[in-house]
């Protein structure tokens, strides 16, 4: 982790991961925080942030062969990727398309239709939905466009009021750790 306000969270996911017998690298000399990466198949998107280097980065690839992983630099105001992208589907996601530069938003374009999240709605985490498969994602009932946008599309939105996580940068992705999706 980047900040000091977040030492020790590691030490409670490695004790889990131990007691579950689930293999883990640990990386001592770089961060990377879990909300700037998000994993669709067999590609891992890593935002380049303040709370995520480059050389975490480079070292995820060396880790993961199997799968391409893509840095995408987001821009100093935004916390995490999770906090402006967010894989929905094969197809689709959701995008805050201000927060990147046009490159990283060309290669997403090409990758999914993406539904545009409202500045007031990035504002409230709108792009943080917990999508749990089958076309159905978890995600706050203040995000009205967001939620309207999904169901146009046939996802099913459970609406959930944790708005006050927002307080502390987060919403549903931030507070959850997928090790599957249906």
């Amino acid at each position: 982790m980047s900040s000091t306000i977040r030492d020790g969270e590691e030490k409670l996911l490695m004790n889990w991961l131990e007691k579950e017998g689930i293999d883990y690298n640990q990386m001592i000399d770089y961060s990377i925080e879990g909300r700037d990466v998000m994993i669709d198949r067999h590609t891992v998107y890593i935002g380049v942030s303040n709370r995520t280097t480059k050389e975490a980065i480079s070292l995820v690839n060396e880790l993961l062969p199997a799968h391409e992983v893509i840095p995408l630099p987001i821009k100093q105001d935004y916390l995490h990727l999770g906090c402006v992208f967010n894989v929905l589907s094969p197809t689709e996601a959701l995008v805050f398309s201000s927060a990147f530069h046009n490159q990283e938003l060309e290669i997403l374009k090409e990758r999914y239709n993406l539904i545009e999240v409202t500045k007031e709605e990035q504002f409230t985490m709108g792009p943080n939905v917990l999508s749990i498969g089958n076309r159905k994602v978890i995600s706050l009932p203040v995000n009205k466009y967001v939620n309207e946008k999904l169901r146009e599309r046939n996802f099913e939105v459970i609406e959930i009021d944790i708005s006050e996580i927002i307080k502390s940068g987060g919403s549903f992705r931030c507070c959850t750790m997928p090790l599957q999706r249906a």
